[in-house]
């Protein structure tokens, strides 16, 4: 879910960049950022960073045919049920396929209507230049007003030429063909394959361009898959989970050899969820450099341990609600109502509101009814483990109580059933060690720890250090209440206005750091700490400041960086709120 935020959003200063990439984003948000130019003592990540390889491609395409089997199973199914005059059945069916796939494209309608629409009365984001007090001019964007704005004491830039007539109206039939299209497709419940083809494209572009350019198509790829894997990740968790659960019901109900398009649709519900679990923790893993990034064949390990974690989960709700329907539904919404506020209770961070985030809860409070879900960072393992030792007694329990309902001495096929769901639990714990053991990408488990980040040389705590320079993307965490009392105790006083959450700086002076990392380029200082992994950063969920540091880049010869501060410097804490 994305908010907006009240708060000053982007800009971006001149600096003795190298070529780097520049993205032409869309219009500004509100109020005003200001980015320190570079200096030859503040460091970034150096090197030519993360490209885009023919397996990213070849993984995408996979995401396409899980997505298309899913579904056509599903409809094929449901179509099926009619034919047969089984009306409750295929309502049922129809249901879980019509009611998620509307809610997610409405929600991607969304994101898109956002990220299109322009500021009103202006095309793009305006631009003025502010004395930095580094003795430089720093360029802000202001969605206020069109022309070039100059400060009395700052250099003029001139105002912005008046596009033509010709060009104004090519423009305007572009952005109907757009509208127009994206539409269409999302009245096609098309939304999320179209966002698969653009991360794929951006991705290829990326690979195809220069250095520059392949900056700023890497970049937008990052966003593109970040927007698709939650949109997968909510429609799965609303259609695939219970559609599954429903169809091994009513295999079960029915005894005997299951027919095949039951059996197929259970199988594409149950790989579709558990290849979407992997892409979502590679894609994160993938957007934030103070993490190592997830290899493919630990998404594989991911995806074989959710699968049968899932499969021996859902066959042991299938069992006990083919016999007990009424209190396997006392039991889901019980079990669920915990989980819910086992979450809560861990204190996440991952929306920009309050309200979001208790939304966010509820959606994590569905996943855990199915499977593991890590959403507070720190060491996991003692959660992990108690979550399936949970899991572990209610399978036994369900399948006990479905088991004690037959015939002991004649109904073998119900003993092999009690077997299936015992060895598949079993498979995806093994596989599930054997991810943690050898293919985790901080190292294996049993063996010598790597740092989480990727700067192995750093002795200090893993991720990038007190006002360092980090590269794009990155976030703004929500504050707390806690952090805005501290913040108007030690900043605001009565009468004086709050500094902007963006603001101009001067360089810093040089640090020593562990790691060989960047010195040149414009920086944006952003005065709010990181969200902790296994959060998303901030500008994948506030569409807002994804906005304003696009149009950032398109104002800046050169890709410009992102600062945060250092958490602890509590003086330094700036009220960050946002809406719906």
């Amino acid at each position: 879910m994305a908010a907006k935020s009240d708060g000053a959003v982007a800009a971006a200063g001149p600096g003795p960049e190298g070529a780097a990439g520049g993205a032409r984003g869309g219009a500004g948000g509100r109020g005003e950022a200001a980015a320190a130019a570079g200096d030859p003592g503040v460091t970034g990540a150096g090197g030519p960073g993360p490209r885009y390889e023919l397996r990213d491609c070849c993984w995408v395409l996979c995401a396409l045919l899980v997505f298309f089997s899913d579904g056509a199973t599903d409809l094929w199914l449901a179509a099926s049920y009619y034919l047969q005059g089984q009306r409750t059945y295929f309502g049922l069916t129809l249901l879980f396929v019509i009611l998620p796939s509307l809610v997610v494209q409405l929600l991607s309608f969304r994101w898109f209507v956002y990220d299109y629409t322009e500021t009103a009365g202006a095309p793009g984001p305006a631009v003025s230049t502010k004395d930095s007090g580094a003795g430089g001019p720093v360029i802000s964007t202001k969605d206020s007003a069109v022309a070039f704005r100059t400060k009395e004491g700052s250099p003029d830039l001139g105002p912005r030429p008046e596009p033509s007539s010709a060009s104004a109206y090519r423009r305007r039939c572009r952005r109907l063909c757009v509208w127009l299209l994206q539409t269409l497709v999302h009245l096609l419940q098309l939304g999320q394959v179209w966002r698969y083809l653009r991360a794929m494209y951006l991705g290829l572009q990326s690979r195809w361009r220069g250095e520059r350019l392949r900056r700023h198509f890497y970049w937008r790829m990052l966003f593109e898959s970040a927007d698709v894997s939650m949109l997968r990740l909510l429609e799965t968790f609303l259609r695939s989970a219970p559609q599954l659960v429903l169809q091994l019901s009513l295999l079960v109900h029915r005894g005997g050899a299951p027919d095949l398009l039951p059996a197929l649709s259970t199988s594409a519900s149950l790989v579709s969820l558990a290849w979407t679990l992997a892409s979502y923790q590679k894609v994160l893993r993938d957007s934030r450099d103070d993490k190592r990034p997830l290899s493919y064949k630990g998404a594989v390990a991911q995806v074989l341990w959710h699968l049968f974690a899932i499969a021996a989960r859902s066959l042991a709700f299938a069992l006990f609600a083919s016999v007990y329907k009424l209190y396997f539904g006392i039991f889901i919404v019980a079990h669920w109502c915990i989980m819910t506020f086992w979450v809560i209770q861990g204190e996440t961070d991952f929306c920009m509101s309050k309200w979001e985030e208790i939304i966010y809860n509820m959606v994590v409070g569905i996943i855990y009814i199915f499977c593991w879900f890590n959403v507070k960072g720190g060491r996991s393992r003692r959660r992990m483990t108690l979550y399936y030792c949970i899991v572990l007694l209610e399978n036994a329990v369900l399948t006990g109580f479905w088991y004690s309902s037959r015939n002991f001495s004649t109904d073998f096929h119900s003993l092999i059933l009690v077997c299936v769901v015992a060895s598949s639990f079993a498979l995806g714990i093994f596989f599930m060690c054997v991810y943690y053991c050898l293919l985790h990408p901080n190292g294996p488990l049993l063996g010598p720890q790597m740092p989480g980040c990727i700067c192995p040389e750093a002795p200090g705590p893993c991720g990038p250090p007190a006002d360092a320079v980090t590269s794009p993307p990155r976030s703004l965490p929500r504050t707390t209440g806690t952090e805005r009392d501290g913040a108007s105790v030690g900043v605001e006083r009565a009468g004086t206005p709050t500094p902007p959450v963006f603001q101009v700086r001067p360089g810093l002076p040089p640090t020593p750091v562990a790691r060989t990392l960047r010195t040149e380029g414009p920086v944006i200082r952003i005065d709010l700490p990181r969200k902790k992994y296994p959060a998303w950063d901030a500008h994948f969920i506030d569409r807002r400041l994804r906005k304003t540091i696009l149009a950032l880049e398109s104002s800046s010869p050169t890709t410009p960086r992102l600062q945060y501060r250092s958490i602890g410097i509590s003086q330094e804490l700036l009220e960050y709120e946002t809406t719906v």
